[in-house]
């Protein structure tokens, strides 16, 4: 309506067909998903452009969480500079632990004791079913269900109480070390660990009659967050990730270090290339894995856990206790560090989110030159707009934030 300039009363203006209601004039709205921790994955703030309630762009913004772990690592031994690589991934610790040790000990030229290569496989597939079960039970829990989260948690909690009887530690555990891990596990340990993981796949099932076949579940993941293989390719997507495309593509099989090579375990993929798929997968990597625990368990050899060159590994307590020289060792390698020869490698190893990467380059000193990360979690995000696509929901976000499982102390450093 509008005043009549004749009669000063209020006239309605004639029907056009070409020119739409206001009502009916739908503008393009822009808002902030975040950064308060959008479904408890992290700090991530996300300028969600929208067109009704469908994304038409995303923009993630990170650095929220930023250390500066990478410069860090400058300024700190090779020893000192190990914690670090837990604080990053903090769901999976003992993963982030291992490409910096295998680093190292490529620059050093020395070989690991077969026991801790098997422990470190070992705990290491203790790391992968850990996290994936914090990532279905996300998944599970943004999209509406919470008792598969009360579920798989308790049986982390018996994990965490795993790694804190062998390191002392639930979740910082800092058990890998150059040249081997910190200490051998406790007498019993073996047992109970078999106990565990013998039950987990009926837990799996439990969570599956629950969960797979449940009509909400796959209408809110069945075709949402849907990647090709070629996209995923390019992108550098890798783990879950790039298998869900069908690329049967795992650096255990195809660049097997530890005892990998030794083990009897298949590589799961499926071809979809969407957030049901992930979730299919990660529930099946937890089956293999804990088919690698068991060989482990059954094939674990007696001997030391960490090299003999006391110039890199620190000497026995009971060998401090009666050798002066043992004590000079002791004191030289926690106050100097230990002189890495000049060089440098990238080393990859397969994480539970990916293909986790540690440049690193030395100049001959005691201390990283330079260490450089590559985390999955960075990557998979940068395609976070392209897993979005075009016409999905502003509903959808949470479950493809979930499914590319990213951790952001990993992604910000």
């Amino acid at each position: 309506m509008y005043p009549d300039q004749n009669t000063s009363k209020w006239k309605i203006p004639p029907y056009n067909p070409k020119i739409p209601p206001r009502e009916m004039l739908v503008k393009n709205t822009e808002i902030n998903f975040g950064p308060a921790h959008p479904a408890a994955h992290g700090c991530l703030r996300l300028i969600c452009h929208l067109e009704g309630e469908h994304v038409v762009r995303l923009d993630p913004h990170i650095g929220l969480l930023h250390r500066g772990t990478e410069k860090l690592f400058e300024y700190k031994t090779y020893g000192q500079a190990l914690p670090y690589f837990d604080r990053m991934d903090y769901i999976s610790t003992l993963a982030n632990e291992h490409p910096y040790c295998l680093a190292v000990e490529k620059l050093l030229n020395i070989e690991v004791p077969r026991r801790a290569k098997f422990l470190r496989t070992m705990f290491a597939e203790i790391t992968r079913i850990q996290n994936h079960m914090a990532s279905c039970a996300f998944l599970c829990l943004d999209v509406g269900a919470i008792t598969p989260l009360f579920w798989l948690f308790e049986e982390r909690e018996k994990l965490y109480e795993i790694c804190e009887r062998a390191c002392g530690s639930r979740m910082h555990c800092a058990y890998f070390r150059v040249g081997g891990v910190s200490q051998d596990i406790p007498l019993g340990l073996l047992h109970d660990i078999y106990e565990l993981v013998s039950k987990f796949p009926e837990r799996l099932d439990e969570i599956e009659d629950v969960v797979t076949k449940n009509r909400l579940f796959i209408q809110r993941t069945k075709g949402v967050g849907v990647t090709s293989a070629h996209e995923a390719m390019n992108r550098g997507f890798t783990g879950v990730m790039l298998r869900s495309t069908g690329v049967k593509w795992d650096i255990r099989k195809t660049q097997p270090y530890e005892v990998y090579d030794e083990m009897d375990f298949e590589v799961p993929i499926t071809s979809n290339g969407d957030t049901y798929d992930r979730y299919l997968l990660r529930l099946e990597e937890a089956r293999q894995s804990v088919r690698i625990v068991e060989q482990c368990i059954n094939s674990m050899p007696e001997g030391e856990i960490k090299v003999d060159n006391f110039k890199v590994s620190p000497p026995k307590r009971g060998e401090m206790k009666t050798s002066m020289e043992a004590i000079i060792h002791h004191f030289k390698l926690f106050s100097q560090g230990f002189g890495v020869p000049p060089g440098s490698t990238f080393t990859t190893t397969e994480h539970p989110k990916g293909e986790f990467g540690v440049y690193l380059v030395s100049d001959g000193s005691s201390k990283p030159y330079r260490c450089r990360v590559r985390s999955p979690g960075f990557i998979h995000l940068s395609g976070i707009d392209y897993l979005m696509g075009k016409g999905n929901f502003l509903a959808d976000l949470v479950p493809i934030v979930c499914t590319i499982d990213v951790v952001f102390g990993d992604v910000d450093r």
